[in-house]
């Protein structure tokens, strides 16, 4: 498997390689980046394709202090100069999503676009954040119970094949990796009266049924970005809308990139 030596940390990444213009998607938390397979073999005829782990989750080994999505985004631009890749699309799925954000404007132009997928600009409200740490809390004591799994589950995935798969990854990790990885996501900053510098081409992806961050929470991106298309919007699709409905966010998600890379 390729690592790359990054930032202090060891980065896990899969390419498809080839010469077409490179897309690097970045995961939702608590996933991986095999959550992307169907985009990259939707894809990986015409572009390269470059997936990674984030700090806390797959086969990254991080150094397992605190970090912000800042440093993630900086972790992803690193990727790309390791491999070579002066500008790509950068595309990401709810924290993949917020760390393409802080990319684009950490170095606007070393991003040609931006792919977001179930994600937001902004953070959850006080009670949102307080159920959130209750469940970090129980995760990091005690273990992904069945319960608190699947309750997780159908916030992200809602669909019983991929939540058992899921379930286990989950399952198998150590408990610990979750601090700083919820504390990143819980306390990051709300970026939304800076999204309106981001100048590049901008497509928003996001299920009909997400719970996790509201249809009308896309909308407010949608709004706040200066050059973002219509939202594609998955019928029926929680959080992880292009691991559950690869049909419907394959096609404008491949017509999008023709355009803009």
């Amino acid at each position: 498997m390729p690592f790359a030596q990054l930032n202090g940390q060891k980065i896990h990444y899969r390419d498809s390689g080839g010469r077409g213009p490179a897309v690097v998607l970045s995961h939702g938390f608590l996933m991986d980046s095999t959550m992307f397979d169907s985009q990259v073999a939707a894809l990986s005829d015409k572009f390269r394709v470059i997936t990674w782990d984030e700090r806390g989750f797959g086969e990254t080994e991080y150094d397992g202090k605190p970090f912000t999505y800042w440093d993630s985004a900086n972790d992803c631009l690193a990727l790309m100069t390791h491999l070579g890749v002066d500008t790509a699309v950068l595309g990401g799925m709810s924290q993949g999503g917020f760390l393409s954000l802080r990319a684009a404007l950490t170095a606007p132009e070393r991003v040609r676009a931006l792919v977001l997928i179930d994600t937001a600009s902004d953070n959850d409200g006080p009670e949102t954040l307080a159920a959130y740490r209750s469940m970090v809390d129980a995760w990091v004591t005690h273990g992904p119970s069945d319960d608190l799994a699947n309750i997780i589950a159908n916030i992200i995935i809602a669909e019983p094949t991929e939540n058992a798969k899921w379930i286990a990854k989950w399952k198998a990790r150590p408990k610990e990796l979750l601090v700083h990885s919820s504390g990143c996501l819980l306390d990051r900053d709300d970026n939304t009266a800076r999204i309106g510098d981001i100048a590049c081409p901008a497509l928003i992806i996001h299920g009909t049924h997400d719970t996790a961050i509201s249809p009308e929470r896309a909308e407010a991106l949608r709004k706040g970005l200066r050059n973002a298309d219509d939202i594609v919007w998955v019928q029926g699709a929680a959080h992880a809308s292009n691991l559950t409905h690869p049909q419907i966010v394959n096609p404008p998600l491949r017509a999008f990139l023709e355009r803009v890379a």
